[in-house]
């Protein structure tokens, strides 16, 4: 590994590569473009390598997360077993990747996933003695759900690619995942060590509001990928079995190979009029979307970390989840919300139907401690353990809050009262920066037309004060011409 060139608070050059990145909607993606938009509001230059998301593959100024960056798209085919991802061809990636490193000479290399983009680079960072970073967003039994193979193979073939992910990974100076109960699957998996656990992070002032959870009427949200690791049929056949008189309504947003089966599974279980398929929500509509829910649901079974669900806390609405996976770290089952055992609808519906029948008090109970955990996933830690282990850091923090003991301590052994003051002033707080951040907005576009409007004015000026000068010099000659004359 390199040693440390730069020094605290000197810019940093980094090139992330990622397999998935916007426009996809994905986890991994979302993290990338966050990441990404984050180092350079910090003042680094930062480049993406990413799979083109068209026929057009070359260099290009992007805006990202509200930040221009160079992205280097590399050409790409489309999945035939999956809706939005694409796939880039490994043969000639290695020498893409050379050019890239040769022409932008970065101090660390931070990789997104080990499939085609993490396995090229490891080989050329290495072979440039550049700090190599790898993280972790896979499960490699995901993957396979898209891939129709006979069943007696299934297992054989995911111990193979958690091997070959192993082989990859050891090439890279640190490997990070967002979570510690992720961490330790990948080193158990894998063989690897010292995996670190770094939360994908949150702004949570982007996500803050002053509106009291409510349900009346009952409004549950999903938001994510519409695939099968989501079960999203679950959370459909357990609102189904809520009592006649809940008056309920699920919004489910995002987009997948599943968007047709869930629609045909609504109007089996007659709950089609109840139910909205919103399809993808943009990143101006998220908080409105989280808002307006009374609670978030997240059945997924596969969840490394899950960023739609710290999105839902930092908006102060309970969450009820799947005891599956990473999950039970943000949701902490009494506290923030309710856990359930994995494909039991019967115990998914008992959680939905406690927050539907809670009172105001619980509602806001839940609300506040959902303030309080989020608080640990703060993206400016995130981004700052990240710019330490670019720059090999000796000693700089290597891991986020949460994994801390106290973050899974039961809140309710916390003093009520003071607690509860706490969350108050923090959820004014919170919104109180989200309405600074727009008005910074604001302002920064109002400058921006101000300056388009001098740079109109001075050409305007320009041109008259051109013609002006055209038309004396014109005079002149003429006036020369006739003394010679």
């Amino acid at each position: 590994m390199a040693e440390s060139i730069r020094h605290p608070g000197e810019p940093l050059r980094v090139l992330i590569a990622s397999d998935t990145f916007p426009p996809d909607i994905n986890g991994a993606a979302r993290f990338t473009e966050r990441l990404a938009g984050g180092l350079v509001r910090n003042g680094n230059r930062v480049h993406v390598v990413a799979p083109a998301i068209d026929k057009n593959w070359g260099t290009f100024l992007e805006t990202h997360d509200g930040m221009e960056m160079t992205v280097h798209r590399i050409k790409s085919h489309k999945l035939l077993v999956h809706k939005t991802l694409r796939f880039v061809m490994p043969f000639t990636i290695k020498k893409k990747m050379d050019r890239i490193l040769d022409s932008f000479e970065p101090d660390a290399i931070h990789s997104q996933s080990h499939v085609v983009m993490g396995r090229a680079l490891a080989k050329s960072g290495h072979e440039r003695d550049i700090n190599l970073i790898a993280t972790n967003h896979l499960m490699p039994e995901n993957m396979l759900r898209y891939i129709p193979l006979p069943k007696f193979l299934e297992k054989r073939i995911i111990r193979s690619l958690w091997r070959d992910s192993g082989k990859v990974f050891s090439q890279f100076d640190q490997v990070t995942t967002p979570t510690r109960r992720a961490a330790q699957l990948l080193e158990d998996a894998t063989g690897i060590s010292n995996v670190l656990a770094i939360s994908c992070g949150i702004d949570a002032t982007k996500f803050a509001n002053a509106t009291p959870t409510t349900n009346k009427p009952f409004r549950v949200l999903f938001l994510g990928r519409l695939d099968w690791e989501k079960h999203i049929h679950n959370l459909l056949r357990a609102v189904a079995k809520l009592p006649a008189e809940i008056d309920f309504h699920v919004e489910i947003a995002g987009d997948g190979n599943q968007r047709k089966y869930l629609g045909e599974l609504a109007k089996e279980l007659k709950i089609s009029g109840r139910v909205t398929f919103s399809g993808h929500i943009s990143e101006a509509e998220l908080p409105l979307a989280y808002e307006k829910a009374t609670v978030f649901a997240m059945p997924s079974i596969a969840e490394l970390q899950s960023i739609a669900t710290m999105e839902a806390m930092a908006s102060g609405r309970p969450v009820i989840a799947a005891n599956a996976m990473a999950l039970p770290h943000l949701v902490h089952d009494g506290d923030n919300g309710y856990l359930f055992e994995p494909d039991d609808v019967d115990d998914f519906t008992k959680a939905l139907l406690k927050v539907a029948t809670a009172n105001q008090k619980e509602l806001d109970r839940l609300s506040e401690n959902s303030l309080h955990l989020i608080q640990s996933h703060d993206i400016k830690r995130t981004l700052a353990i990240f710019e330490g282990l670019y720059r090999a850091e000796d000693g700089s923090k290597r891991e986020t809050d949460d994994n801390q003991p106290e973050y899974m301590k039961p809140i309710g052994k916390l003093n009520v009262a003071v607690r509860r003051a706490e969350q108050r002033m923090r959820r004014q707080t919170l919104t109180a920066l989200g309405k600074i951040s727009e008005l910074g907005d604001e302002i920064k576009d109002g400058l921006e037309e101000l300056r388009e409007d001098v740079k109109r004015q001075a050409k305007k000026v320009d041109r008259q004060v051109r013609k002006g000068v055209k038309k004396t010099v014109t005079k002149a000659k003429e006036a020369i011409k006739r003394l010679d004359e």
